[in-house]
């Protein structure tokens, strides 16, 4: 894969075109074992850092996915391939290693974490010796399994920046999902999703956004991957991103109309279709509702006020803390739903929306 070595690199500030935003913070971290050195020289603090806040790790999606290593991915598991011309398929760890070159170009100076690897549906086989063999017989290297589903971030935690008192760290990654593929036919255009944006280090949320979210990136070869993500990277502007997020802790929902937002989106989930299409889509379900109105009281870092009030902010991480239930296929674009229904509902309140029924 010596074809993935032709991107030039790029700086920080050519890529996402950044200048400088308030409180921004840009520095190096101490390194040890959990980061991966990327190409280029690191910048080393001429003073000591201050004493970095310990967050509590927790996975950036739950629902049913387990967490595994890029060596278990790479060494156990095999590759799925097209049935009708056995063409292989990219392979997710050749998506997470493709993606990780990309990150490495446009961040020559950033040292990045090792991805954090979800994956869901297992698929089981075995070879063709133990065919006949009962499953409580069955040897380890008899075994054979894949992941339908996977996703992986990556984080850049030299970049971050404070909302609301919470620290966000630029944050890419990306799913994988063989189910949108059709494997029993021949090869074609392969389908995935890319992502550039900020992790909430508070709670481990994302915050997607449209302009650093690709939800059907179509490629045919490693180089034509490479060359989409290395696109969706450099268009991403994160000091546009950050700005809009922070507009969010501007703006609050009394306890009324908080109560009144939660009413509509249940019925929404029973409207008419005709009265539902002209209405913004909304992607959360009845059980992303019950999340939201349980952690509206009782979570601890995003709970209303004492007066019952909610800002935007925190508004929009209960949906984005409710979306990690979701299954990988659909997470991130329920996440970029979370953002583009969070604005809707500020703009509303500014008099000027289409999610204006939510709060009528």
């Amino acid at each position: 894969m010596d074809t993935l070595r032709h991107i030039k690199p790029a700086t920080l500030e050519q890529a996402f075109d950044l200048r400088p935003v308030s409180d921004t913070i840009i520095e190096m971290l101490p390194g040890d074992d959990t980061y991966i050195p990327a190409p280029g020289n690191l910048r080393i603090p001429s003073e000591p850092l201050q004493t970095q806040i310990e967050y509590a790790h927790k996975p950036f999606i739950e629902a049913n996915t387990q967490g595994v290593h890029l060596q278990h991915l790479k060494n156990e598991c095999i590759i799925p391939v097209f049935s009708k011309d056995n063409e292989k398929t990219i392979s997710h760890q050749e998506f997470i290693e493709i993606s990780q070159n990309c990150i490495a170009n446009v961040f020559p100076n950033h040292s990045f974490t090792k991805p954090e690897i979800r994956v869901s549906h297992q698929i089981k086989g075995r070879i063709p010796g133990a065919i006949y063999k009962n499953v409580k017989d069955l040897l380890d290297h008899e075994k054979t399994i894949y992941y339908e589903r996977m996703a992986f971030i990556v984080k850049i935690p030299a970049i971050t920046d404070i909302i609301n008192g919470n620290e966000l760290s630029l944050t890419i990654g990306g799913v994988r999902a063989y189910n949108q593929e059709n494997l029993y036919n021949k090869k074609t255009f392969e389908k995935f999703k890319f992502f550039v944006g900020f992790q909430n280090k508070v709670c481990c949320n994302l915050c997607v956004w449209s302009d650093g979210f690709v939800d059907d990136l179509k490629v045919s070869s490693y180089e034509e991957l490479q060359s989409k993500i290395f696109q969706v990277l450099n268009n991403y502007n994160a000091e546009k991103h950050l700005s809009e997020l922070k507009e969010f802790a501007d703006y609050s929902l009394t306890e009324h109309q908080f109560a009144q937002l939660l009413g509509r989106t249940r019925l929404y989930q029973h409207l008419p279709k005709k009265d539902k299409l002209k209405i913004p889509l909304l992607q959360f379900t009845d059980g992303h509702i019950n999340a939201i109105t349980k952690d509206y009281y009782e979570d601890e870092s995003f709970c209303r006020d004492i007066s019952g009030d909610i800002n935007l902010w925190n508004l929009y991480n209960l949906f984005t803390q409710a979306n990690k239930s979701s299954y990988i296929d659909t997470f991130l674009d329920r996440n970029l739903n979370a953002f583009d229904f969070t604005k809707g509902i500020q703009q509303s309140l500014n008099g000027s929306s289409d999610y204006h029924w939510f709060l009528s």
